[in-house]
């Protein structure tokens, strides 16, 4: 908008011609997209199956370059869609606030001059049957009738009131409208990349700040309207009702947040954080050391999983979840969970974050989940859920400190909302779920299990290397009689530490129950109820091997396949043939 805007020049701005700006991008971005799927999925697919030699892994290289070059024209030609949409949403807002006091004035018979001034009717008077002078008010320029020309104080003209307010809303509605032109010229010059075939790690970090730009100045137009509180049955309907153009600009402007929310369906999700994992890495390459480095590498290993071609047997990779915030978030699926009969989450324990370990360690208890319940049927998916802070101890379990209820009630909260998520996506009629929770996760898993009706959705237990849950029986977790399994390694010291109370007396000292743990009732116990299965017993809690070896060692094929295959005919739903070991 050129020269001094008034509210006719607002009336006469071609909104339509914006909105037709705004879907040129969105064409531009879509291409930029599908560009990118189809190298990803089917060009570097049968370019690695068909060809072999230095050649090709040359060629490999380039086209992913590409690849990363069109995922980063997606991203800022979405922006500036969005961009642009949300400028035409906000000038329609403001020409219908001038249309609204227009026609006030209209049927009150003021004029409105071009100036914003209103100029209003005389009226007869209220004192000694005076008319009362009509006169013109400008935008808060206050009532000029109240006093007479001689001096004296006169009864104001009731309709200077109205007319000074439809002045005062014409004024602000073509101020506002000038501010967002300001504004979105300033957003839309920023919009702009380095001429060059690279984007490299600071490119992104560039996109990051123009993505958080965009969105401030969106805010009414994509922000204000997302479900943020809504169940995940009400996102998934929300999701669903909204115009294909408008899932783009959500998928380009809020990648982190559709990507983290709970009842967007899972495919969704993954589009979504992938583009945000980029973001974040650029995010934190940007930050010099310390807690942004090992996230920032964890990010990186990640993003190399998913690139990696899948080998005969590997289930693919969804990236359900992805953030910094805290000690890290990551969600990360081995199989589809929407499209998958049975499914199930690992929610990992003490000293978990997102860092390297996690990166390699983690996900590879999942993806070994995975591949062993598919064994017994193809239809199911395993899911690393690191949804919550962990408690963080620098000398191990030895600091009992740390080892409060507080971050397993909050993250039993988070891990309720993702199962409801997962529940509500989940496409088959009667999904099996299975909430999987190791070491401090399994006090995580029972802070969501005791409360209400259960954790939604889900039909088997399972708590491994387990320092107690939380209850002192399995009927109190929400999942009926037989449905509740307890791994324990004789050698794994977190399945023996004791309660607060026997730690007090000393451990062999007083105690209302001798299997007390430090979170209740050992889930091992015969009087807890569980359904003990067979795990190795594990080196002992000190070897060559390291310390407490056994402890980790529950979901690998290679180190406790007696372990791993139970769990992995639970995730199945296969319960009548896990190999079960006496109680406590």
């Amino acid at each position: 908008m050129k020269g001094v805007l008034t509210w006719s020049a607002l009336l006469a701005v071609p909104c339509g011609e914006l909105d037709c700006a705004a879907d040129g991008w969105g064409r531009l971005s879509h291409r930029a997209d599908a560009a990118r799927d189809r190298i990803d999925q089917q060009i570097l697919t049968g370019l690695r199956e068909t060809e072999e030699g230095e050649a090709v892994g040359a060629a490999l290289a380039r086209l992913r370059r590409l690849a990363r070059n069109l995922q980063y024209a997606y991203t800022e030609t979405g922006l500036v869609r969005t961009a642009l949409n949300s400028l035409a949403h906000e000038v329609r807002t403001h020409q219908k606030s001038v249309r609204e006091a227009l026609g006030e004035a209209e049927s009150l018979k003021f004029t409105v001059h071009a100036n914003g001034s209103v100029s209003y009717p005389a009226r007869e008077g209220l004192i000694a049957d005076k008319p009362l002078p009509g006169g013109k008010t400008v935008a808060d320029g206050g009532f000029p009738d109240l006093v007479a020309p001689s001096g004296t104080l006169t009864a104001p003209n009731p309709h200077a009131a109205a007319a000074q307010d439809i002045a005062d809303r014409i004024a602000r509605a073509v101020a506002l409208a000038a501010d967002a032109d300001v504004r979105y010229a300033s957003i839309l010059r920023e919009l702009k990349t380095e001429d060059s075939l690279d984007v490299p790690d600071s490119t992104w970090t560039d996109a990051a700040a123009d993505m958080a730009t965009v969105r401030e100045a969106a805010r009414a137009y994509l922000n204000d309207h997302i479900p943020y509180q809504a169940s995940a049955a009400e996102r998934k309907k929300w999701w669903a009702g909204l115009p294909p153009e408008l899932r783009d600009e959500y998928l380009a402007t809020y990648p982190d947040i559709i990507g983290n929310l709970d009842g967007i369906p899972a495919l969704v999700r993954d589009a979504a954080n992938r583009d945000s994992l980029q973001l974040l890495i650029g995010k934190l390459a940007g930050v010099d050391g310390g807690e942004a480095a090992e996230k920032l590498e964890a990010l990186r290993l990640i993003d190399q999983q998913l690139q990696a071609p899948l080998k005969p047997g590997d289930p693919p990779m969804y990236l359900l979840g992805i953030g910094d915030e805290g000690n890290g978030r990551a969600i990360v699926a081995y199989g589809n969970p929407d499209a998958s009969k049975n499914v199930a989450a690992y929610v990992p324990g003490l000293n978990t974050g997102l860092d390297e370990r996690f990166a390699r360690d983690d996900l590879r208890r999942a993806r070994d989940t995975a591949i062993g319940a598919q064994y017994h049927n193809p239809s199911s998916a395993a899911i690393a859920w690191l949804g919550y802070d962990t408690p963080q101890s620098l000398d191990g379990w030895s600091s009992l400190a740390v080892m409060g209820s507080g971050r397993a009630e909050r993250g039993g909260e988070a891990f309720t909302s993702f199962m409801d998520g997962i529940s509500v996506t989940n496409r088959n009629d009667d999904p099996h779920l299975t909430a999987i929770g190791h070491s401090y996760g399994s006090r995580t898993v029972g802070a969501a299990a005791k409360e209400g009706d259960g954790i939604p959705g889900v039909d088997d237990i399972v708590f491994v290397g387990s320092p107690g849950v939380g209850v002192e029986r399995a009927q109190d977790l929400g999942v009926g009689e037989g449905h509740v399994f307890v791994g324990a390694a004789e050698n794994d010291p977190v399945t023996k530490i004791p309660s607060k109370e026997r730690v007090l007396t000393g451990v062999g000292g007083f105690s209302l129950l001798e299997d007390d743990l430090w979170f209740g009732r050992d889930p091992a116990s015969a009087e807890f109820g569980a359904r003990r299965f067979q795990v190795e017993e594990g080196p002992s809690v000190i070897s060559s091997h390291g310390f407490a070896v056994a402890h980790s060692n529950y979901f690998s094929p290679e180190r406790d396949a007696v372990s791993a295959g139970n769990i992995a005919l639970i995730v199945a739903g296969r319960p009548e043939k896990v190999r079960g070991q006496e109680c406590r």
